[in-house]
């Protein structure tokens, strides 16, 4: 299963206030002005209930609905134009149109707004943005559906819906990929032919490492040490080697805060994220961590992966290409490929504490229903079986009969031979569906992928599935307490995150380059927390430990 991580690239908070203004709404009562190409609220908006609360039956009637995804790189494929969507098509009548975002998502957004004319669904980030296209009365409520159709209150749960509750006390958030268990792949990806013709040393602390890093220079001057992916993350995974229980989402850009004694604490003072940054600057400095990692583009990180040009690799998703990797480096040699170790802790801690990586049950991002929808409910009727064990198996893995045919006593897909033996067009099939899996089901999926892989020999086993079981799924910390900390864009602690992050950005990127010294390391970070309560820092930490105290409340 294939899972994006993407920010959105602009707040929705500064232009959904900026269109409301434009097209006249008024906020006196939290509900937006109709627009005249509007639809009723959802309880008028002809969907198929009769006073008898009727279900909408999926595949009665044609239904056609718009779709948006509200980023500049997504772009929706055709609908009907995969294997799976086109069984949709023919045998659900569901016929979803695409409404692209033309490579300027905050653009496109703030257009349709001020002109009426939302789609049906949004595909967004969740939080405080949503709250605004909420707040001024734009979008349909769940609530009426949940017991109706019951798939989402089924698998994601009682806690997970609640933690997607709005202010109001309803749901307006259709969420992806939850969860109720661990899943991942943040860690350490390690070329397995340059491991093995080094000695197999031993590969567990800070310093482990380290030795490792300056072996690999000195014995293969062609190969990059440490890779570094993007903006240096290696650096950010590494920091949850340095403390116990730690994932690197606390010092991470997008939360910046980090838990201690019921606080959210400043990033800036945080041992493991200064010693982190320190360890970085170091590898920087002798050239044991790639030198173009804060200007590489993603496509020659991936090159350099293909072509078992680097040693090691720490990333928030190393599988991806580590399994595209492995296979095209095994089959040219049976030695060559990739392994993963588990995660690097520093001397002294105990290494089954350290968390590379995290996970929380809402998942990724949220699909919400515009009451600009013609019938909402029929909508959600189609995205809570899309959700559920029929559409996820369609969705993942094609139309029955051809990867799989039929299901056992829990529901799983029953695959037949041709999954394995045709592995090509399976793994095109799969990829061609990527970008229309809006409402995964990780609990289904993994699930029934890990159940089937049980019962293979190990060498049919995929090298993805037994990293995940063995490493990565056992090592990603739970931090549902922490979602939603990030304040509206126009809020006032909204402006001052806006600021501690262009610090904490050039602060990092400061040490890391440019640092001599751990010294000169502590020094920038010391500088960087002065310059950050300057703007308010403080007060954006208060904001934080409330909303984190909230979230725990609701998960008691």
């Amino acid at each position: 299963m294939k899972k994006r991580n993407r920010a959105l690239t602009l707040s929705l908070s500064a232009l959904i206030a900026v269109a409301l203004i434009l097209s006249g709404c008024t906020s006196g009562n939290n509900e937006a002005a109709p627009s005249s190409s509007a639809a009723p609220s959802a309880s008028a908006s002809g969907a198929e209930e009769t006073a008898g609360g009727d279900v909408y039956e999926l595949g009665k009637e044609p239904l056609e609905f718009s779709f948006y995804g509200h980023y500049d790189w997504y772009t929706m494929p055709n609908w009907g134009e995969d294997l799976a969507s086109k069984w949709i098509q023919e045998n659900k009548k569901v016929n979803v149109v695409p409404v692209s975002s033309g490579g300027n998502a905050a653009q496109k957004l703030s257009t349709m707004i001020v002109s009426g004319e939302l789609p049906d669904v949004i595909w967004t980030e969740r939080g405080a943005d949503v709250e605004k296209l909420r707040a001024a009365g734009m979008l349909v409520p769940f609530d009426e559906y949940l017991e109706k159709y019951p798939n989402l209150k089924k698998w994601a749960g009682e806690s997970t819906l609640n933690m997607l509750r709005s202010p109001d006390g309803k749901i307006y958030q259709f969420p992806n990929w939850y969860t109720t268990q661990p899943n991942g792949n943040s860690g350490y990806l390690v070329n397995k032919k340059i491991y093995n013709e080094l000695g197999a040393p031993k590969l567990e602390t800070i310093d482990d490492l380290y030795n490792y890093l300056k072996l690999v220079k000195e014995k293969y001057p062609d190969v990059v040490p440490l890779e570094g992916g993007q903006s240096a993350e290696a650096i950010d995974i590494l920091s949850s080697a340095y403390a116990e229980n730690r994932p690197y989402l606390f010092s991470a850009l997008s939360m910046m805060a980090v838990p201690k004694d019921g606080k959210m604490t400043s990033v800036f003072l945080d041992e493991p994220f200064r010693e982190s940054i320190a360890f970085g600057a170091k590898l920087y400095r002798e050239k044991l961590l790639n030198q173009d990692t804060f200007s590489q583009p993603l496509e020659q990180v991936e090159q350099k992966i293909v072509t078992g040009k680097i040693a090691v690799f720490a990333a928030s998703s190393p599988t991806e290409f580590g399994a595209i990797g492995n296979a095209l480096l095994e089959a040219e040699d049976p030695e060559a490929g990739y392994i993963m170790i588990w995660p690097i802790h520093k001397e002294g801690l105990d290494k089954n504490k350290i968390f590379t990586g995290y996970y929380n049950q809402l998942g990724w991002n949220v699909s919400v229903i515009t009451k600009n929808a013609e019938n909402p409910e029929a909508i959600f009727a189609f995205l809570d079986w899309m959700t559920g064990p029929e559409g996820q198996r369609v969705i993942m893995w094609g139309p029955p009969g051809l990867y799989w045919d039929g299901v056992d006593e829990e529901e799983a897909p029953l695959f037949t031979d041709k999954f394995t033996s045709d592995t090509k067009g399976r793994d095109e099939l799969m990829n061609s569906t990527v970008n229309l899996q809006w409402v995964g089901n990780t609990v289904y999926v993994d699930n029934s992928k890990m159940k089937f892989e049980s019962t293979l020999p190990d060498d049919q086993k995929s090298w993805e599935t037994k990293w995940q079981s063995e490493i990565t799924w056992k090592t990603q910390y739970n931090t549902t307490e922490f979602v939603n900390l990030e304040p509206a864009g126009d809020s006032d602690e909204g402006i001052i995150a806006q600021s501690v992050k262009e610090i904490y950005e050039k602060v990092r990127a400061q040490a890391i380059l440019n640092a001599k010294s751990d010294e000169e390391v502590y020094a920038l970070l010391d500088q960087a927390e002065a310059d950050a309560q300057k703007v308010g820092y403080e007060k954006l930490l208060e904001y934080k430990t409330q909303k984190w105290q909230e979230n725990l409340n609701m998960l008691k």
